[in-house]
């Protein structure tokens, strides 16, 4: 699968790529994050999503990518407590499009 270039407005790259917070005390906790879907930081890059850019309706997501909205699966959302704070999201695109791996909600401040 490609990862899915993540340059809308609203997305802000959780990436390391100099190695910067490799000693974050979160560090370990983000590489142990799964959703139905499997592991999620393992596999993708998560990326921080605005309070704009994601909903909930009965019980259900949706979150703006590039602009356009997709339904997350129950299954790619990450149950346990977002340490955090603000909505993550690490989408996916490959043959049939994007899908979405993993999604936290946030808490909406």
């Amino acid at each position: 699968m490609v990862l899915l270039p993540l340059a809308a407005a609203g997305l802000a790259h959780a990436r390391d790529p100099d190695g910067r917070y490799a000693h974050s005390p979160l560090k370990e906790w983000f590489d142990s994050l799964r959703s139905g879907k499997g592991p999620c930081c393992s596999d993708a890059d998560g990326s921080a999503v605005s309070d704009v850019d994601w909903e909930s309706s009965n019980g259900h997501y949706r979150v703006r990518i590039e602009g356009e909205w997709f339904d997350v699966p129950d299954e790619s959302v990450i149950t346990e407590p977002n340490r955090i704070g603000r909505a993550m999201v690490w989408p996916l695109r490959g043959y049939g499009g994007l899908t979405i791996r993993c999604f936290m909600p946030g808490a909406m401040t």
